[in-house]
């Protein structure tokens, strides 16, 4: 891969937004609610109840997207539990800084950094919609979670690389992800990694077979499931993860994790992508007995994700276990 900046650490170059949100869910009555708050441009939006007894908390970003300097930092804790689904009200932007300004040609980061820590018995969807990168954009995120032995903690992540209807690539960005999840013993037991995922897509990362192949979609959904699946129960699961790629586009793979599942996308479509984890969302919900999800109302999507197209019924010839 080419070369790229170190990206800092907060403290290291102030400049730029500094906002934050910081939340606090709890289950009384078997309803969950939130506490909290947020400083410009982050703004929490209205709650809405699922029937699945989660809360649903939409984030606004109200700069319209962040330049090299900004950060963003969210904190959330999840009470014994509570149950709390957090999206964002539209995609992110990341704009271009790489050779933008005499200062600092180099480019500048743009970082997002969250932490979550869940309780007994709480469980959280973390469901931002789309991050948008424009050409030469330098984006950072770190994401750290926190579980209790019996909690269940849901990711998805889509990522463009490029405005690809205006025929731009990353050109000279990157994106990095690093998402390192941690398990809490219980009956006197250590705590255990659960996953640590560190991901870098820049240079020749962008076209090699190995990297995005010159695709411009890239996506992630994990899985940390609040126990152990049964070896017959989790092959099922993941039979029927594959099985729901039929009619899309792209790369898609799966497989499990000591406890639970982690997916892959790569291909040209960020909806192909998002109806596929929508889809593994369902059967998650499903293979935990809950109610089936329902999209979030901040999402602007008049789409029905939840079943294979009837246009198609063929399995991706991109698809891979």
């Amino acid at each position: 891969m080419s070369a790229t900046p170190a990206a800092p650490s907060p403290a290291a170059e102030p400049s730029g937004w500094q906002a934050g949100a910081t939340l606090r869910f709890s289950e009384r009555g078997g309803i969950t609610h939130h506490q909290g708050g947020a400083t410009a441009p982050l703004k929490l939006m209205r709650a809405f109840p699922q029937a699945s007894g989660h809360c649903e908390l939409p984030l606004l970003h109200t700069a319209g997207g962040l330049v090299g300097g900004d950060q963003l930092q969210l904190q959330a804790e999840l009470e014994r539990g509570s149950r709390a689904l957090i999206t964002s009200v539209a995609a992110q932007k990341v704009y271009g800084s790489v050779r933008r300004s005499r200062c600092h040609p180099q480019g500048r980061w743009a970082q997002q950094q969250l932490q979550f820590h869940l309780a007994e018995g709480s469980d959280l969807e973390w469901l931002p919609q789309e991050l948008v990168l424009y050409a030469d954009a330098l984006y950072q995120q770190d994401l750290e979670v926190t579980l209790a032995d019996n909690a269940s903690f849901l990711a998805m992540e889509v990522v463009r690389l490029g405005r690809t209807a205006a025929g731009e690539g990353l050109d000279a960005g990157c994106w990095r992800s690093s998402l390192h999840i941690r398990r809490e013993g219980s009956n006197g037991q250590p705590p255990r990694w659960e996953l640590v995922d560190r991901l870098q897509l820049n240079g020749d990362g962008l076209t090699g077979e190995h990297g995005m192949a010159g695709q411009p979609v890239f996506g992630s959904l994990v899985w940390a499931a609040p126990q152990p699946l049964g070896a017959e129960a989790l092959q099922q699961l993941l039979a029927e993860a594959r099985a729901a790629r039929s009619g899309l586009e792209g790369t898609m793979a799966c497989g499990a994790l000591e406890q639970g599942l982690v997916a892959r996308y790569r291909g040209p479509s960020s909806q192909a992508a998002r109806y596929w984890f929508c889809r593994l969302w369902a059967l998650i919900r499903q293979t935990r007995g809950q109610a089936p999800p329902q999209l979030p109302r901040v999402w602007p999507f008049q789409e029905d994700p939840w079943v294979p197209s009837k246009a198609s019924n063929r399995q991706d010839a991109n698809c891979s276990a």
